[in-house]
């Protein structure tokens, strides 16, 4: 198993239940058994956490943010490389900066990116990307 960059997308497909939940569970608990982490950025993490707020509440991100806890997603800050290249994505591209965040780091790792999110599709030959099934 290739390494593993989730977007805000992906996450947000397990938590809330939507298309592609079921192969977002599947990568975490394969990535579990064998002890390695699925990565994600902090900048997706908040993107993350602010749309559960806004849609379901402040206690349902309670509850949510405890469970995370447990499962092997490793959260990385963005310090200047991840910035740079960021950057460099998001004036290239058509993209948010969360996910240019996410692509920078799917790079930086050399990982594949998880994600039905279609504004990843410009970067189909900077990046690997394991789409999300409808």
């Amino acid at each position: 198993m290739s390494a593993i960059v989730l977007d805000s997308y992906a996450l947000l497909a397990l938590l809330r239940g939507e298309a592609g939940a079921d192969q977002v569970q599947q990568l975490l608990e394969k990535a579990a058994l064998r002890h390695t982490p699925v990565h994600m950025t902090e900048v997706n993490f908040a993107e993350v956490q602010y749309i559960i707020r806004r849609k379901d509440g402040d206690g349902s991100w309670r509850m949510i943010a405890d469970e995370l806890v447990a499962t092997p997603i490793e959260f990385h800050p963005v310090g200047r490389a991840l910035a740079d290249l960021a950057a460099d994505f998001k004036a290239r591209h058509s993209l948010s900066l969360a996910d240019a965040c996410a692509a920078a780091l799917a790079k930086l790792k050399k990982a594949d990116i998880v994600t039905g999110d279609p504004e990843f599709r410009a970067l189909e030959q900077e990046i690997k990307i394991q789409w999300l099934r409808n």
